[in-house]
């Protein structure tokens, strides 16, 4: 028996002895992978340009790919130019997207767009879907009859003259009545206070502006509106009820940088979306000089324009008129592509009026000036 026999603790078993060497066979795994390889030599990114060698284990598993595909009929998934989506980044869908039939923004299952790389923000397309969310401002979409697909109604929710109002309203227009659970809402919604219900709103099918340009042509006195950058789509959707009440034919906003038709928008029309022709331009300068082009005169509303509003004589004509956003008023570019540059007249120290305030005083005048001769 090793050690001392008498010893608390003692050894039992005899010592490990010396441990035997691998004989180099792991010295491989010792060396270092080599230097990084530079875009455009790796084969599966999209700037390979495809002339570089191939390292032998990477040409070895294009080369089973190759021959797999061969035997199956089909395209090989790597090793072959085009053969592998490389578009990064933009719109589409990523592919942990939200699940099919969930009224999210931009819901739909399954990848139907190009991949988007982990950390960056995948856009929604214009079409995609919409959830309003609050008791109050279902009811008040419901009341504007704004478009709608399916309500969403939480679990164990306290039932009030609201929710009963919204449920019945739903119920005789043939909406979608879901009940599911408050954590389902919760994910639905990203977090936002929803009260228990939410409401799925299509996207906005906008007006091509081109087509309605030649709407508004054809008319006797056509009236245009233009919002540089308004951001509040409350402020839009008041603009599209002035429009609609006054006579304009069109309206047509930025894409980017600007409120869209959202429910809220909608909702704040009065329904007058749905007859008014709205369009998305990509440069709104650009469709300023093609209304130009066209015949139009397009004035500038400015708080320090050199026309007086009540002054303004080519009311009677064919008019676009621009309205500036909240804060900043007319962007540089689009405020020197004006013909004219229009204030309206006050009687005390306020400095400026709401967009869609100053809009609905503008369109007034227009109105009566064409009414009047």
């Amino acid at each position: 028996m090793p050690g001392n026999s008498q010893r608390r603790g003692r050894r039992v078993t005899p010592k490990k002895g010396a441990v035997g060497g691998t004989g180099g066979k792991n010295r491989s795994s010792l060396t270092g992978k080599g230097r990084t390889l530079p875009a455009d030599e790796r084969p599966w990114h999209k700037g390979y340009s495809g002339t570089e060698k191939l390292p032998s284990k990477t040409a070895w598993k294009q080369e089973k790919e190759r021959r797999a595909a061969a035997a199956e009929g089909r395209a090989p998934k790597i090793g072959q130019p085009g053969s592998k989506d490389t578009t990064w980044g933009g719109g589409g869908r990523t592919r942990g997207g939200p699940a099919a039939g969930k009224a999210t923004r931009g819901g739909g299952g399954g990848r139907s767009g190009p991949r988007v790389s982990p950390g960056r923000k995948s856009h929604p397309p214009k079409d995609a879907p919409e959830l309003l969310v609050g008791r109050n401002p279902v009811v008040e979409a419901l009341r504007a009859n704004v478009p709608a697909t399916a309500l969403y109604i939480a679990q164990g929710i306290d039932v009030d003259e609201r929710v009963t109002e919204l449920v019945r309203a739903a119920g005789d227009r043939g909406i979608a009545i879901l009940e599911i659970s408050r954590a389902e809402l919760d994910r639905m919604t990203g977090g936002v206070l929803h009260q228990g219900v939410g409401l799925q709103v299509p996207g906005f099918a906008y007006e091509s502006f081109e087509d309605m340009l030649a709407a508004a042509v054809e008319q006797p006195a056509p009236l245009l509106v233009a919002l540089d950058g308004v951001t509040d789509p409350r402020n839009l959707g008041a603009v599209i009820r002035s429009a609609a009440a006054f006579g304009a034919h069109g309206v047509f906003v930025p894409e980017r940088r600007a409120a869209g038709i959202t429910a809220t928008a909608w909702r704040t029309s009065a329904g007058a979306a749905a007859r008014m022709p709205v369009s998305q331009v990509v440069n709104l300068t650009r469709a300023v000089k093609k209304c130009q082009a066209e015949g139009f005169v397009v004035v500038g509303l400015d708080a320090d324009g050199e026309v007086d509003l009540y002054d303004l004589e080519a009311s009677v004509g064919p008019l676009v008129v621009v309205v500036g956003s909240e804060g900043r008023g007319l962007s540089r570019l689009v405020g020197e592509t004006c013909d004219l540059r229009v204030s309206i007249p006050m009687h005390s120290d306020v400095e400026s009026l709401n967009a869609s305030v100053a809009a609905a005083v503008t369109l007034a005048e227009v109105a009566r000036r064409r009414v009047t001769g």
